[in-house]
C-alpha cells in the first residue's frame, strides 16, 4: 500500500509538471501576447518620432526606411550579425556599420577586423610592416575603415552613451536621447529623433531658400528640400552663343542646345545639319593639300589651321641613326653600312646586322641560362627561356596547399583554388579563393514566406532554419474542411485551421436548424490509451482525434401550456410536453363556492363546447360545510353542507336588549335582518320611557329609543329675575334656548339702591377706622422715640367712636330681611 501511494505521489507530480510546461509555452506563444508586444512596440516608435512628428505637423512619410531598421530591431531574430549567423539580442554589446547600419555583435567584429588586418599585413615584409596603415572592410557592404577606428567600447546608436542600459520601453541598444547626428548631406541641423538604428530622416527643419534660376522670391520650405523650381524658363545663354535655355528652372548646368543649324567642318569643305551643342566637327576627306616642297599633300584629315613643313625636309637619320644626311623631299635615306648595334628584344645583346630598315631579328646567341627557380643552368639561345621541370614546394599565402608551380622564383601567386569550405549558413560553399582566416559572410539572402507565399521577409542565408515565418494580413484561402460553404475570415497560417465557429445550421428532426457552433472536426480526447509502467516513465501528452459529433437536442423556445392551463412557458423544443406547474388546479368545483386543491393535472373535457375552465373527473370533490356570507346581523351559520346558490332563511331566535339596555327582547333571526331601519327601531324597543337624563338634568319624555335623546325639554321650570324677587313658570326648552327673560321692576331697584348706599356708608366706615389705627400707630411710635421707658409703657386706650352703620344696621336689616321673606 505504501509503493502504491507513494507511486501515485509521483505520477501526480509529474502531470502538474507536464502541465505547467504545456500552459508555458502556450502563454509564450500565443497571440495576446503577440498583440500585446505590437501595442506595446507601437508606442515605442510614436515616443521615438514624437519630437520629428511635431516639427513636420505629424507628416511621417520621410520615416518610412528609418521605421524598417526600428521594425527589424523589434522583430524576434530580424537582427542577425552576419558573422555569427546568430540573433543579436537586447543585452549583448552591439556595433553598427554608418554605411550600411547593419548591426554586428561587438566581440565579432572586432575578431573580423583583427582577422582582416592580419590577412593585408601578413605579405609584407618586416621592413614594410606597421609603416601604412591599412583599413579593414565592413563584412556586407565593404565600407573601408582605417586600424585606429576598429570600435572597443559598445556605445549607443549615437554615440552618446556607453553600455547604454536595458530598457524594455525603448528601442534595444539606444539610449532614449535625442539623435543630435548630423544630416547627410550636412545641413546645418542635427536628427530629432530619440536615438534610433538605421539612417536618419531628412532634415525636417524649415529655412527660406530660392527657386535654382534665382528669379522666384525666397520662400520657407523643409531643408531637406530646399532646392524647388519654379518651373519658369531658365534664360540663362548656352554654350553655343546664340540661344538661351528654354527647360523649367533646373539645378546644375543646362543641357546641351537642342537647336539644329548648318555648321561647317574644320576645314570648311562640307557643311552640315548638326547641334548647336557641337558647332566644330571634322569631315572624313584627307586635307590634300600642297605642302611647301610642292611635292607632297598634306596626308591629315580635317584639321584647322596651316598644314605646317613637309616630313621629308631637313635633315634625316639612316635607319640606324648613326648617320644624318640632307637630302630633297622626294629621296629616300640611303642605310650607312655600319653595323645596327640595336639593343634585341632580350636587352643583352646587339644587333650585328649592317644598317637596315624594319624591325631588328630575335637574339639567337647562345648563352649559359640559369632558370627562374635558380636550381638548375643551360646553354641555350639568348630568346628562348629556360623553365625547368622543378615544382615549387613552398606554401602559398593560403597555409593550406603548395605552389607546385614549375620553376617558381620564390614569389609564389595567390593560390588558384576555391576554398570550398562551407559557409555559417551551412547551405553554401566558399565561393573565393582559397584564403586564411575565416571565410566572408554568406553574401546570399533567403525568402522567409508565410504559407501562402505573398507576405516575404528577406534574412541573411542560414537563418531561415530559425526565424519565425512572417505574420501574414491575408486571409487564409484553403476550402473549409467541414460541410459549410465558406469558412469564418482568418489570417494566412501553417498547420491546421482554427476549428470552425459559425453555426451549424443542419437540420433538426424537430424541423430547427441547429444554432450550436459547428462540431464537424471537434477535438475529441482519448483517455485509458496508455498506462505508465512506472513513476520514471514521462507521461505522455493526451490524444486528440478529429471527429464529427451529433447534434445536441434543441434548445429553441417553444411556447408550451401547463396541465392546467394556469400559464404558458418557454421550454427546449427537445423537451417540450405539457408539464405540471405545480400550482393548484384553481377550477371552481360544482359546489360554484371552493377550487380544485390539487397540483396542476390533466383534466377531461367531458363536453367539446364547454368552457375549458369546467371541472373534470380528476379534480377533487368539496367536503367542506358552507361558508357563504350570512346576511348582515345574522350570527348563525348555513345548516346545509356547501351547495350552490343563496342559503334558506334563518328562523333562529335572536336574544337582544333594547336600545335602554334595561329590557331583554327575544326576536326572530329573519325579521331582524331583513327589516329596514324604522322596523329595525321597533323591534329592538321596549316601548318603556326612555330612562336617559337630558342635559338639562330632565328625564326624557320619549319611548324607549335609538340614538341620543331630544333636546326640546317641555318640563315646566321657575324662572326669577336678577335679585330674586320676581318669578315665573316657563318650558326648560325655552330657557336653554334664551327666549325667555325676567326683568326686575321698580321696587326691585328701589332695593337695590338702597342696598348701594349702605354699601358705600360702610365703606366709608372702614377707611376711617383705617385712618384712626394708623395714626394710633404713629403715635405710638413718636412716643418710643421719646425715651419712654419700654418697661413701663402703657397701652394708650383710645377711644374708638361707632359709625352710624354700626348703630343702625341692625335696624335697617331687619325690615329688609322680612320683606324679602314675604316675597318668597
Amino acid at each position: 500500500l505504501s509503493s502504491l501511494k507513494k507511486f501515485d505521489e509521483i505520477k501526480k507530480a509529474n502531470q502538474a509538471a507536464a502541465k505547467k510546461l504545456v500552459e508555458d509555452q502556450l502563454s509564450s506563444s500565443s497571440e495576446d501576447d503577440d498583440e500585446d508586444a505590437e501595442v506595446k512596440q507601437g508606442k515605442i516608435l510614436d515616443k521615438t518620432f514624437t519630437i520629428y512628428t511635431s516639427q513636420t505637423d505629424g507628416d511621417a512619410s520621410e520615416l518610412e526606411r528609418t521605421r524598417q531598421y526600428m521594425n527589424e530591431a523589434f522583430q524576434s531574430g530580424a537582427m542577425t550579425c552576419l558573422i555569427c549567423i546568430a540573433s543579436v539580442k537586447r543585452n549583448q554589446a552591439v556595433w553598427s556599420c554608418c554605411g550600411c547600419f547593419c548591426i554586428f555583435h561587438l566581440v565579432c567584429i572586432q575578431k573580423w577586423a583583427k582577422d582582416s588586418l592580419f590577412l593585408v599585413s601578413s605579405p609584407l615584409t618586416d621592413d614594410d610592416f606597421g609603416k601604412k596603415d591599412y583599413p579593414w572592410p565592413c563584412p556586407k557592404c565593404r565600407f573601408e575603415y582605417k586600424r585606429s577606428e576598429t570600435p572597443s567600447r559598445y556605445y549607443c546608436y549615437c554615440g552618446k552613451v556607453e553600455n547604454p542600459t536595458v530598457d524594455p520601453w525603448l528601442v534595444p541598444h539606444s539610449c532614449g536621447q535625442i539623435c543630435e547626428r548630423e544630416f547627410k548631406p550636412p545641413c546645418g541641423h542635427k536628427c530629432l529623433l530619440l536615438c534610433h538604428p538605421g539612417p536618419c530622416p531628412p532634415c525636417p527643419k524649415m529655412v527660406s531658400t530660392t527657386c535654382h534660376c534665382k528669379k522666384a522670391k525666397p520662400v520657407a520650405r523643409r531643408c531637406s528640400a530646399k532646392e524647388w523650381s519654379c518651373r519658369l524658363p531658365c534664360g540663362r545663354t548656352l554654350l553655343c552663343g546664340q540661344h538661351t535655355c528654354e527647360n523649367p528652372c533646373h539645378a546644375g548646368d543646362c543641357q546641351p542646345c537642342p537647336h539644329v543649324s548648318k555648321q561647317p567642318c574644320i576645314c570648311g569643305r562640307q557643311t552640315a545639319e548638326r547641334l548647336c551643342a557641337s558647332p566644330q566637327w571634322q569631315c572624313e576627306q584627307v586635307c590634300g593639300k600642297r605642302l611647301p616642297c610642292g611635292n607632297h599633300t598634306c596626308e591629315q584629315v580635317c584639321h584647322a589651321g596651316p598644314c605646317g613643313d613637309c616630313p621629308r625636309s631637313g635633315k634625316r637619320s639612316c635607319p640606324c641613326g648613326k648617320t644624318k644626311f640632307t637630302l630633297p623631299c622626294t629621296e629616300d635615306v640611303p642605310t650607312c653600312g655600319d653595323s645596327c648595334d640595336k639593343i634585341l628584344e632580350c636587352g643583352i645583346h646587339k644587333c650585328s646586322q649592317r644598317c637596315h630598315r624594319g624591325p631588328c631579328e630575335i637574339c639567337r646567341q647562345e648563352v649559359e641560362k640559369q632558370c627562374r627557380c635558380g636550381k638548375h643552368t643551360k646553354r641555350m639561345p639568348c630568346h628562348k627561356p629556360y623553365l625547368c621541370e622543378t615544382k615549387c614546394t613552398k606554401i602559398r599565402d593560403c597555409q593550406k596547399h603548395q605552389c607546385r608551380r614549375k620553376c617558381c622564383s620564390g614569389n609564389c601567386p595567390p593560390c588558384d583554388q576555391v576554398c570550398g569550405r562551407t559557409l555559417g549558413c551551412r547551405n553554401h560553399k566558399c565561393p573565393s579563393g582559397c584564403h586564411r582566416g575565416s571565410c566572408n559572410p554568406c553574401p546570399e539572402t533567403v525568402d522567409v514566406k508565410c504559407n501562402c507565399g505573398k507576405t516575404v521577409i528577406k534574412v541573411p542565408c542560414g537563418r531561415e532554419r530559425t526565424i519565425r515565418p512572417p505574420k501574414c494580413k491575408q486571409l487564409c484561402s484553403r476550402p473549409p474542411a467541414c460541410h459549410h460553404s465558406t469558412q469564418e475570415k482568418h489570417y494566412c497560417h501553417f498547420g491546421q485551421c482554427p476549428p470552425c465557429r459559425q453555426p451549424c445550421q443542419k437540420m433538426l428532426t424537430c424541423g430547427h436548424l441547429c444554432p450550436v457552433s459547428c462540431h464537424d472536426k471537434a477535438l475529441v480526447r482519448q483517455t485509458g490509451l496508455h498506462q505508465s509502467a512506472g513513476p520514471w516513465e514521462q507521461p505522455s501528452e493526451p490524444a486528440f482525434i478529429q471527429t464529427a459529433l451529433p447534434c445536441p437536442p434543441c434548445e429553441v423556445p417553444i411556447p408550451v401550456e401547463c396541465l392546467g392551463q394556469h400559464e404558458v412557458s418557454p421550454l427546449p423544443c427537445h423537451s417540450a410536453n405539457p408539464y405540471s406547474c405545480k400550482r393548484f388546479c384553481g377550477r371552481l368545483l360544482d359546489c360554484q363556492n371552493h377550487t380544485c386543491m390539487k397540483e396542476c393535472h390533466h383534466v377531461t373535457k367531458l363536453n367539446s363546447s364547454a368552457d375549458g375552465k369546467k371541472v373534470g373527473p380528476e379534480c377533487s370533490q368539496c367536503e367542506e360545510e358552507c361558508t357563504k356570507p350570512r346576511p348582515s346581523g345574522c350570527p348563525h351559520r348555513c345548516v346545509l353542507p356547501c351547495h350552490p346558490g343563496d342559503c334558506p332563511s334563518c328562523l333562529q331566535m335572536l336574544k337582544i336588549k333594547c336600545h335602554c339596555k334595561l329590557s331583554v327582547l327575544y326576536v326572530e333571526c329573519l325579521k331582524l335582518t331583513c327589516a329596514d331601519l324604522k322596523e329595525k327601531e321597533l323591534l329592538i324597543s321596549c316601548k318603556n320611557q326612555c330612562p336617559k337624563e337630558l342635559p338639562c338634568g330632565h328625564r326624557c319624555k320619549e319611548i324607549c329609543h335609538s340614538g341620543s335623546c331630544p333636546l326640546n325639554c317641555s318640563q315646566k321650570v321657575k324662572l326669577r329675575c336678577l335679585c330674586k324677587r320676581l318669578k315665573k313658570e316657563i318650558q326648560c326648552s325655552k330657557i336653554q334656548e334664551g327666549q325667555v327673560s325676567l326683568e326686575c321692576d321698580a321696587l326691585c331697584k328701589e332695593m337695590k339702591r338702597k342696598a348701594s348706599e349702605i354699601k358705600e356708608a360702610e365703606a366709608k366706615a372702614a377707611i376711617e377706622e383705617e385712618k384712626r389705627r394708623q395714626q394710633a400707630e404713629l403715635e405710638a411710635f413718636e412716643n418710643r422715640l421719646k425715651g419712654r421707658r419700654k418697661n413701663k409703657r402703657r397701652k394708650d386706650e383710645v377711644e374708638v367712636e361707632q359709625s352710624s352703620w354700626q348703630k343702625y344696621k341692625n335696624l335697617i336689616m331687619l325690615p329688609v330681611f322680612g320683606v324679602a321673606v314675604v316675597m318668597v
